[in-house]
């Protein structure tokens, strides 16, 4: 919990008591429905917490802003965002059933207002969207077929709408199709050695009909 609050120095005590309840809530339910590898378990509040937080790190979803977390797992990095931007609607998606019944408990022991957890295909997703984040389910090429036509018209950030995808290491060859995706380096902003290889990718996506 230091790891947020030393990144994160500005969260209300609400957001603060969210983030300390998410230790209890996702050792209890990895009990229950196995949704994070045990090695990773005890990593809690680096490798799935913070990490999804590295979004927030490269833009600050206004108020009303819609995004679509696709391939969820155990709710990442959907939960984490939602605690940080309480006015941001996320609607979490996986193809699993049990890891949708946790993403939902843990919703709903955090009294989160803002999140909407279903088994979902993104294909069958209706809807639009300013942004759509995941953290690797697949290959960006797969991705982008998945969700292209999920995106809002009209732009409300300083970054345009479409992807903020969470993946490692050299993303060269899985980017050469698409010019206008940037990575950013987490290294940058978090000091865990754990970081040294991790990006977000922001991949613009124009509005189409």
């Amino acid at each position: 919990m230091d790891e947020i609050l030393k990144y994160f120095p500005n969260l209300t005590d609400i957001q603060k008591e969210q983030f300390e309840k998410l230790d209890f809530l996702y050792h209890d339910w990895n009990e229950k429905i196995n949704v994070i590898s045990r090695k990773d378990i005890d990593a809690l509040y680096t490798k799935h917490i913070l990490h999804s937080l590295g979004i927030a790190k490269i833009i600050k979803f206004e108020p009303g802003t819609y995004v679509l977390d696709v391939g969820t797992g155990g709710g990442f990095p959907g939960i984490p965002l939602a605690i940080l931007f309480p006015e941001t609607r996320f609607y979490l998606i996986d193809i699993i059933a049990k890891k949708i019944k946790v993403v939902q408990a843990v919703a709903e022991g955090l009294e989160l207002k803002n999140v909407k957890a279903e088994q979902m295909r993104a294909e069958n997703v209706k809807g639009d969207f300013d942004f759509i984040v995941s953290r690797a389910v697949t290959n960006m090429p797969d991705f982008v077929s998945w969700v292209k036509t999920k995106i809002k018209k009209n732009n409300k950030h300083e970054l345009k709408n479409g992807i903020l995808y969470l993946k490692g290491g050299d993303l060269t060859e899985e980017l050469k199709d698409f010019p206008k995706a940037t990575e950013y380096n987490l290294a940058d902003f978090f000091e865990d050695e754990f970081f040294e290889t991790k990006k977000v990718v922001h991949l613009p996506l124009k509005f189409t009909v």
